[in-house]
C-alpha cells in the first residue's frame, strides 16, 4: 500500500495514475489531518509525503507518526525543499527526498526501494516479537542458565554456579535451546542481543 499525502488536488491525481498503472493500491489524502486518522498499515506500506502543506509540513507529519511508533518508511517530495531540510529528513528516518517536478522512474524506483526496507524492518520485528513468545516458555530455571550459557561458561561452571549437577544443566540446556528453536550457542547468543539478555556473572 502507498499512501500519498499532498494538498494539490492535480498532484494527487497525477501521481495515483502513476503508482496505480504500475499495480500499486494507492490511499491519497489532502491533509496530513486525514492521513493521521486512518489505522496503522497491517503489511507493507510507505508514504509518499509533500514537504511544503499548510497546517501541518513533511517533516511534522513525520515526526507525528515517529512519536506514534508507525514505522512507515516516507518518500519526501518538495517544489522547493532545501539541503539543510533534506539532510534533516533523511537523519529522521526518511527514504529518499525528491523535488518535483518528479521524475516517475525515480518516484518508482524509490517507493519499491522504501517498501522493500519496510518488508524487511516488519520481517525483523515479526521474528523478534516470535522469539519473545518462545523466551517466555523458558522456567526461571532454564531462564538462568540461559545467562550462564551467553556468558561462556561450561556445563560443570554452570552447575556449579547453580549449585546442581551438570547432567541437570544439560537437561535444562537441551530444553532451553528446543523452546527457543535455536540449534548452536552461536545462534543463542545472537538471539540473546538481539533480545537484550545480559550474561550471568
Amino acid at each position: 500500500m502507498v499512501y500519498l499525502l499532498d494538498d494539490e488536488p492535480e498532484m494527487r491525481k497525477a501521481l495515483t495514475r502513476l503508482l496505480r498503472a504500475q499495480g500499486l493500491a494507492v490511499r491519497s489524502f489532502a491533509n496530513a489531518r486525514e492521513l493521521l486518522a486512518e489505522p496503522p498499515p497491517r503489511g507493507p506500506a510507505c508514504l509518499v509525503l509533500d514537504v511544503a502543506m499548510p497546517e501541518m509540513d513533511g517533516l511534522q507529519v513525520q515526526e507525528r507518526l515517529r512519536g506514534r511508533g508507525v514505522d512507515l518508511p516516507i518518500v519526501f517530495l518538495t517544489g522547493r525543499g532545501d539541503i539543510p531540510m533534506s539532510v534533516r529528513a533523511l537523519k529522521d528516518g526518511a527514504e529518499d527526498f525528491l523535488t518535483k517536478p518528479v521524475d516517475g522512474a525515480d518516484l518508482l524506483r524509490a517507493i519499491r526501494a522504501a517498501l522493500q526496507r519496510g518488508a524487511d524492518r516488519r520481517a525483523k520485528s515479526d521474528d523478534l516479537a516470535a522469539l519473545r513468545e518462545r523466551l517466555a516458555l523458558l522456567t526461571p530455571r532454564e531462564r538462568e542458565v540461559l545467562g550462564h550459557v551467553i556468558a561462556g561458561k561450561l556445563n560443570k561452571q554452570i552447575a556449579a554456579a547453580l549449585g546442581t549437577g551438570e547432567q541437570n544443566v544439560k537437561v535444562h540446556r537441551g530444553r532451553l535451546m528446543r523452546k527457543l528453536g535455536l540449534k548452536s550457542v552461536a545462534d543463542l547468543v545472537r538471539a540473546a542481543e538481539r533480545l537484550g539478555l545480559p550474561p550471568e556473572g
